[in-house]
């Protein structure tokens, strides 16, 4: 199926995790032209990407997302290297290990959460807006598409974590408000969410690898396996297609198995030896 993406120049935050890299794959295999923004695994990122993409096709520009002026000199690289942007996934995010209830939860993890995870999907958000501005929307027609990355914990919420459930709840906000909005830019454009829940990446797998995890976690799922980071990433596609998704937007679409609030399943017809395979080979 052609998703009209061929050609189509891409901007992904977070490329150096796994949902990252798995977006930089996913949209390499459609003839999209990448731009790749990483920060605290840069290094590793432009290893990676050097092996995995073709260089001509690629431009690695780091950037902290907490810090607009680095974002809009991002932009700036590339439409000088590749004339637009035409797609933008915000996909930059962190995780912060330990549970912590909000009265003992330390003011520095409150805030470096909320930067990271929403006040840097929006100032993605608002480089990208502002790149589109000075180019203006497409001849073709094909809409711009920006996507964030959100999270089942925004949508069920996630005790001790409600630093990181505030920020990605927020997200569900920031795309029904943006979509009314980047149609002033561009006509044809888009915004939606995509909401992960447990997926095997580096950030989960600690996480996943304590005792019990993976058992808890998918007794709340109908499918009852851990997502891969490429599932993410072919939602991702799929939303961000002029063709495929040309009238979807402001739309949340969960990506977690079927996940309820509720629990699902007891012990019995859980196959963990299946689940800890993945964790090793995905």
């Amino acid at each position: 199926m052609d998703l009209g993406l061929d050609g189509k120049v891409v901007w992904i935050t977070g490329a150096s995790g796994g949902i990252g890299r798995a977006l930089a794959l996913a949209f390499a295999e459609e003839g999209a032209r990448l731009v790749l923004s990483g920060h605290s695994n840069a290094d590793a990122l432009e290893e990676w990407s050097g092996e995995a993409l073709q260089a001509e096709h690629t431009l690695l520009a780091p950037a902290d997302v907490r810090r607009p002026e680095e974002l809009e000199a991002v932009c700036t690289r590339a439409l000088e290297r590749f004339g637009r942007l035409d797609v933008c996934a915000a996909n930059a995010g962190i995780w912060p290990a330990g549970d912590e209830l909000l009265d003992e939860l330390p003011l520095e993890r409150l805030r470096d959460t909320l930067d990271t995870n929403l006040l840097g999907a929006l100032f993605t958000a608002r480089s990208f807006f502002a790149a589109l501005r000075r180019t203006g929307p497409r001849a073709d027609g094909h809409g711009a598409a920006l996507t964030f990355t959100g999270s089942t914990a925004g949508q069920f919420g996630e005790r001790g974590h409600v630093d990181y459930a505030a920020a990605k709840s927020a997200l569900v906000g920031a795309a029904r408000t943006l979509k009314n909005e980047i149609v002033l830019l561009d006509p044809f454009a888009r915004v939606n969410v995509v909401q992960p829940g447990w997926t095997v990446t580096h950030m989960a797998r600690p996480a996943l690898q304590e005792p019990g995890t993976v058992e808890r976690v998918t007794r709340t799922m109908a499918l009852r396996q851990l997502a891969r980071a490429k599932d993410i990433a072919r939602t991702v596609l799929f939303l961000s297609s002029p063709l495929a998704a040309r009238h979807v937007t402001g739309e949340v679409v969960t990506v977690a198995g079927g996940m309820e609030g509720r629990t699902l399943w007891g012990e019995e017809g859980f196959e963990l030896a299946e689940v800890l395979r993945r964790l090793e080979t995905d």
